[in-house]
């Protein structure tokens, strides 16, 4: 597993460096709009980008008061 890790930590990187702005963004938009199971489901489930790119584009449309 260690020279797994060690050969291959630059995908790693880019995984890391692909799904840490989605994340940020869509938990952002999920706290704003008031969506908590939605917040709650992005930030524990790992979906490299995928749930978040959905809620982003998808999902977040702000709700008319």
């Amino acid at each position: 597993m260690k020279e797994f890790l060690q050969q291959n930590l630059w995908i790693i990187a880019l995984l890391v460096i692909w799904t840490i702005p989605w994340k940020g963004v869509a938990l952002w938009k999920a706290a704003r709009n008031d969506d908590k199971p939605w917040f709650i489901v992005i930030l524990i489930v790992n979906t490299l980008a995928i749930l978040e790119i959905f809620y982003i584009f998808v999902f977040s449309k702000r709700k008319t008061k």
